[in-house]
């Protein structure tokens, strides 16, 4: 009878929280019968199954870890980044505050793994040589496929100093890698900018696209000399983290007139942003941006203004596709859900977390030619070593990037 009752108010919570997401991220109205209909059907079959694995499977089976387990891929198998918290998950969740030390990575979730995005220079992920594509198998001797991606986060931060170990999938590699990294508290470089062709080129790398380095790429793009054979070259290569509305601004520094974005859910109602002339520093300038599979949300946004106002070209690889915003459901049992409630369109109407951005000129990364092991003591592995990116290497992205400004007009 304990069994039973257990196994009704496991079953009770599911259909519960089936009933959320029918009503949040369906959209269904109260004289609407048959989506309703379809979610209680689903919560029988729910039930049956419960009573399967209860009575049938081949020992007694962990029928809370089963229960989360379901509601977890439930989530998940909306998108990335949609979450199912336990109330312990989401009480730990509350209480981070923010500003702990990490390792320098942006991940999300691919395949059911925690998968790299991008990872942010002189970082100790960088020294690890991670690179966006990688897959997290494990945070220490959890399964990341275990985890919701909120919760990853989390554990991929801690106090300054402190051990992370995690085991990657690289490319072409069957064994997973372990590797051990001390956890720092990381700091985003400033934007860095170089002169090409005889300074007729100015080359623009944020790492990540937030209020100050926004700022900072509008300085120097306000102080480009005012003559005519200028030229941009905006690397957005890597660049995942920051903020949709600096994106935005960012964008606009750029383009005169037209639709940056906008952003549309089931409940909420559409937003458009466009471009005002009053922010622009340069519309004329021939602009070349380059993008690739770590480019991600706020890259991918400012990217796909640019090209699709026909502003300017992209050069690269397709981009990682992420771009919704989120909301926090509390559960009566103190448990949350985390649901995309809406996401982000290209001018063209492109939804950036389904699509993601494929430039119209396609140029394969070279972060697969790597050297010899890099001796750093501060970066532990067991087998084999992380490898050192060699000093100078060729970027074959850039030089098309490069070429196809040459070849523009000023």
């Amino acid at each position: 009878m304990l069994k039973n009752a257990k196994i009704l108010l496991l079953a009770s919570s599911v259909a519960l929280v089936l009933c959320v997401l029918v009503m949040n991220t369906r959209g269904v109205r109260a004289a609407d019968t048959k989506p309703q209909d379809g979610a209680y059907r689903q919560m029988d079959v729910y039930n049956e199954v419960l009573q399967r694995i209860q009575a049938d499977y081949v020992e007694e089976p962990n029928i809370e870890a089963v229960t989360n387990g379901a509601l977890r891929g439930l989530l998940e198998s909306l998108d990335a980044d949609s979450s199912y918290l336990t109330p312990a998950d989401y009480k730990t969740y509350k209480a981070d505050k923010g500003g702990k030390a990490q390792v320098g990575i942006n991940v999300s979730k691919r395949f059911g793994y925690a998968t790299v995005v991008s990872v942010v220079p002189g970082s100790p992920a960088d020294k690890a040589n991670l690179n966006d594509g990688d897959i997290i198998e494990g945070i220490g001797n959890l399964d990341t496929r275990d985890i919701s991606l909120a919760m990853i986060q989390r554990l991929l931060e801690g106090a300054p100093g402190s051990e992370l170990t995690i085991a990657v999938i690289r490319p072409r590699k069957a064994e997973p890698e372990k590797i051990v990294m001390n956890r720092v508290l990381v700091s985003e470089p400033p934007v860095s900018d170089a002169m090409y062709e005889n300074s007729s080129i100015l080359y623009l790398k944020p790492v990540i696209i937030d209020h100050d380095h926004v700022g900072q790429v509008e300085a120097k793009l306000k102080a480009m000399p005012k003559s005519n054979n200028k030229k941009i070259l905006l690397d957005l290569r890597d660049v995942a983290a920051g903020d949709m509305g600096e994106a935005t601004r960012l964008a606009n520094l750029l383009l005169k007139s037209g639709t940056i974005a906008s952003l549309e859910g089931q409940k909420v109602a559409k937003q458009t942003f466009a471009a005002d002339p009053t922010k622009t520093v340069n519309a004329t300038a021939p602009v070349v941006v380059l993008v690739n599979r770590g480019t991600a949300g706020p890259g991918e946004l400012v990217a796909a203004a640019i090209a699709d106002n026909k502003r300017g070209d992209l050069v690269g690889e397709r981009t990682f596709g992420e771009g919704a915003q989120q909301k926090t459901f509390e559960l009566p049992d103190g448990a949350a859900l985390i649901l995309s409630v809406a996401k982000y369109e290209s001018p063209l109407g492109k939804k950036f977390q389904d699509e993601a951005v494929t430039p119209a000129t396609l140029v394969a990364s070279n972060q697969d030619t790597l050297g010899a092991d890099d001796g750093d003591d501060s970066v532990k592995a067991a087998t084999p070593a992380p490898v050192k990116k060699p000093a100078v290497q060729q970027d074959d992205q850039l030089t098309k990037a490069l070429d196809m400004l040459k070849a523009k007009a000023a």
